[in-house]
This record gives structure tokens, sequence and C-alpha cells, in this order.
């Protein structure tokens, strides 16, 4: 039967690579860092690494490391099980404990990954007879976690609160019973930031609950690394948070969703992903406790990251980059042509600057871009050779 159908994988393969949207994955040696080492896939030795998530620089941390170390003499290497017969321990509730008044909320639950929280959420609390508003440009896992659900699906233009309340008026008149909504605090591709204190006015005004994913903004945005809603001065009036273990909180994995204590009581019974997956490892629970404790005192790592995003930008605009607009760590750089974008990685990583091209179906056709993450691990120097680089490359690209 496969022989049938590999011709065709193969054919759909061939057509990723020649539209350039074939996405190669190079290989690392080294722990996550400002700079890492290339093994395969691109060109070999150290390079600076400016496309991932590792916004504090805590990924390889001494700290969070020693405290990997000791969880893993203390509680093993894995629960072998899920949460509600032999896989919560000590350390799953502490973190649990931290995380929600680390987010003001009431309560957390812990999953194996954010995307697996997002795709928990919606299919428990809706039913056909509520609705959903997202945000156009929210991340999959919200896609397909309202996929799930049987709730009517409204959305929204982003960031757009004219067609926000025009879906809410819908939904209201369509006679749902909850009306629950949703939006990425800041956009992946964009690095925008949702506009969370008007979202919070129409929510009341409609009588609607608010989720917000805060996958990159927890650690390091808002005036104590708290997100979005702290940022916008409505933790008290978000319902639903959801993030990441994975990206500025020491960049392993995991996820979870804090929220009112009702809710997080409810995904416990009747959550899928987290009745049916194994539970979070207990080292990156414990480290991750740690990693909270760096935060108390981590207004320095936030200090960094700011001054290293405002330079990266400032630089990239003088020397005539089209950046889009913003102060967040994720720079978008727009090429636009997929291929062009593809190209220009390449040319950036024979340089020694690692960093991704984004093309469709990540983003949409037309606006290729190559997504720039800055890090506090990053120096001044760093940032002004990725910039050096950045000129170059064009240069070559365009020559």
């Amino acid at each position: 039967m496969f022989d049938s159908v590999r011709d065709d994988l193969a054919a759909t393969l061939d057509e990723i690579r020649a539209a350039g949207l074939h996405k190669p994955e190079r290989v690392i040696g080294t722990p996550q860092s400002a700079t890492v080492a290339v093994t395969a896939g691109g060109r070999p030795g150290e390079v600076l690494n400016f496309c991932a998530n590792n916004y504090l620089g805590l990924a390889d941390h001494p700290e969070v490391i020693a405290a990997a170390h000791e969880a893993l003499d203390r509680w093993g290497y894995g629960m072998a099980s899920v949460r509600f017969i032999c896989g919560t321990q000590e350390v799953h509730k502490e973190l649990e404990a931290r995380l929600s008044a680390f987010l003001g909320q009431e309560d957390t639950i812990l999953y194996s990954s954010c995307f697996d929280a997002n795709g928990g959420v919606f299919e428990t609390l809706l039913g056909a007879e509520d609705a959903v508003i997202s945000d156009a440009l929210n991340h999959a896992s919200i896609i397909d976690g309202i996929r799930l659900s049987k709730a009517r699906r409204f959305r929204y233009a982003n960031r757009d609160m004219a067609d926000l309340e025009k879906q809410l008026k819908e939904a209201v008149e369509g006679g749902a019973r909850r009306k629950l909504i949703v939006t990425d605090g800041v956009f992946s591709m964009d690095g925008y930031v949702a506009p969370l204190a008007d979202i919070c006015d129409l929510a009341e005004r409609y009588d609607a609950m608010v989720m917000v994913d805060d996958s990159h903004a927890v650690g390091f945005v808002g005036p104590g690394g708290r997100g979005t809603p702290e940022l916008h001065g409505v933790m008290d009036r978000v319902d639903i948070v959801t993030g990441t273990l994975g990206k500025a909180l020491g960049g392993a994995s995991g996820g979870y969703v804090a929220a009112r204590a009702e809710i997080v009581a409810l995904l416990r019974q009747r959550s899928r992903p987290y009745l049916f997956s194994n539970t979070l490892a207990p080292v990156i629970a414990a480290a991750s406790l740690k990693v909270l404790d760096l935060l108390e005192g981590a207004g320095d790592l936030r200090e960094r990251l700011t001054a290293n995003t405002a330079r990266f930008r400032s630089r990239m605009t003088e020397e005539g980059f089209d950046v889009l607009p913003g102060d967040h760590a994720i720079a978008p750089v727009m090429i636009g042509d997929a291929a062009k974008a593809g190209r220009m990685a390449e040319l950036l990583l024979e340089r020694g600057v690692y960093v991704i091209g984004f093309s469709y179906p990540v983003v949409p056709q037309g606006q290729a871009r190559i997504r720039v993450q800055l890090s506090a691990a990053h120096s001044v120097g760093d940032v002004d050779r990725a910039v050096s680089a950045f000129v170059a490359a064009r240069a070559e690209l365009e020559a």
C-alpha cells in the first residue's frame, strides 16, 4: 500500500522545495545559549544565535542546571504515569502554587506543553450553546484547540477592537450562553502586543470571559515580568492565562493554565490532554521553581533585553531594513519572497549569525520574513555583529 503513497508524498516534498518553503533542521552540538555550535545543516562552528526563545538567557543558567541535577537525585527521571493515577509529586503542586501567585491567578494546572494546554481548554469549558471569539493571528495551538470544541466560532481581525465588538454582538444575538474572547498576549510572528485593556472593556460590556496565551511575554514583559496582563494593568480582569515553561522560563518544555479556581478544577476533571498525558518531568518542575526564584531579581536581565532589542531595531531601521514596528524582543525583518528569505538566512549563517526564514504556511503568502529574537544573553557587540551580517548578506543577495 505504501508504495502507491510514497510517490505522492515525494512529489509534495518536491513542490515544497521548489517553492522555497522547505524548512531544514540545523543541528547544534552545544547547550542553548547566545552562541551555539552548528554541527549539521549549516556552516560548522560557533555562531551567534538570534532565533531562540531564550529571552532571558536562562536556558543554560548555572543555578537552573544545578537545580535540575538536584531534582534528578531527589525526584527521579520521570513519573511514568498521569496526574490522577500516581503522577503527582510535591514539586508539581509547589510549582502550580508558585505560578498562581506569580501570575495573580487563583490556581494553575500543569501540562506537558502549552500546545496541550490550549488544546485542553475549549472543549472542556465550551459546548455547542457557547461562543469563542478568536483573534485572526492567534497561535496554531489555539486554532486547533477551538476546532476540538463544539462552540460557535467567531474570528476578528488582528487587534481590531471594532471587529471584536461586531463579533461579540453576533454571538450575543445568536443566543450564546458563554462567550470566551481568546488572544495571544504577544503575536509570535509579528511581535505585536494585544490591547488587553480594550479587550477587557469589551468583555465586561458583553459579559464575556478573557483568555490570553502569554507564551512570548511571561518572564520579561511587564514591570515584574508577569506578562501582558501586568503590562496593561488587567491581571485581575483576565480569566485564563496559558503559557509555556519552554521560552523565557528556562527554555525546557511544559505548559500551564492559570485561571479562576473553578476553571482549573474542571480542567483537572475533564481536560483530555491533562488526563491522558504523562506528568511533566519532575526535573523540569524543580528547575522552573528555580527560574521563578531568579525572576524575583531579574530586573537587570529584563533591562538588558530591552536595551538589546532597542539597539537592534534602531540600527536595522537606520540600515534601511523593513522591521515591523514595536518594542518586543521578536523583531521580524520583512523580506516578502519566501525563497529570498531562505537564501538570506543561509547567507547570514555563512557570516556566523544563526536565524531562520519564515514563510507560508507559518506566515501569510508574500510576507516571508526573518524573525530575529533578542536575548539578555547577547552583548552589544553581538547585536552590532548581527546588523553588520544583515547588511553584508543583503549586498550579496542583491548583487
